[in-house]
C-alpha cells in the first residue's frame, strides 16, 4: 500500500500520452511540493503551463491538505474542482473520484508524499505516481515525515 505505481523525475513527465498508454482519464492532484512550492500560492511557470496543457486533454481534480482559506484562493486562480483539507491518505479520495466520475483504476494520484498521496490513492484503487518535492522547505512535520518514506520511494516491484 505504501509503494506508487510509478515514479516520475518530474511532474512535468506526465503527460497526457504518458495516461493514455496507461490507460488514464483522470487525474487526482496534490498542491503543495506537487504543483506549487510549499508555501506559495502561485505554480512555477512550467508548471502552469504544464496545468494548462493537461487540463485540456483530461479532468484535473486538485485534492489537498491545505487550510480551506488559502486552498480557496489558489483553487479559483488555477480553475479546477477540488477541496481541502482533505484528511488524506484516510478521506477526500472517494469525493474525488466521484466527482471525476471515473472508475479508480481509470485516474492517476500524483502527489510527493507516501504517507498522504500514495497510501490514500492505492486505498482506493487508483494508479499512483509520486514525483519528487518542488523545494525542500516545507511542514516542519514533513520534513520528519520523509525520512520514514525513504524505503519506498520506489515504483511497486522495485526499479521499474
Amino acid at each position: 500500500m505504501l509503494f506508487p505505481r510509478a515514479v516520475l523525475p518530474s511532474l512535468l513527465h506526465l503527460t497526457p500520452r504518458w495516461l493514455e498508454e496507461r490507460g488514464l482519464k483522470g487525474v487526482i492532484l496534490d498542491l503543495d511540493n506537487t504543483l506549487l512550492p510549499y508555501g506559495e500560492e502561485e505554480p512555477l511557470p512550467e508548471h502552469q503551463a504544464w496545468l494548462e496543457a493537461l487540463k485540456a486533454e483530461v479532468p484535473v481534480y486538485l485534492l489537498s491538505n491545505a487550510l480551506p482559506d488559502r486552498f480557496a484562493r489558489i483553487q479559483g486562480r488555477l480553475g479546477l474542482p477540488g477541496h481541502a483539507p482533505a484528511l488524506k491518505p484516510w478521506l477526500g479520495f472517494q469525493r474525488a473520484l466521484k466527482a471525476l466520475g471515473l472508475p479508480p483504476q481509470e485516474v492517476a494520484v500524483v502527489g510527493d508524499q507516501i504517507f498522504t498521496d500514495v497510501l490514500g490513492g492505492n486505498l482506493v484503487g487508483a494508479y499512483t505516481v509520486l514525483v519528487p518535492p518542488l523545494r525542500e522547505r516545507e511542514f516542519f512535520y514533513t520534513r520528519f515525515i520523509r525520512m520514514l518514506e525513504t524505503p519506498f520511494r520506489r515504483p511497486r516491484g522495485g526499479l521499474g
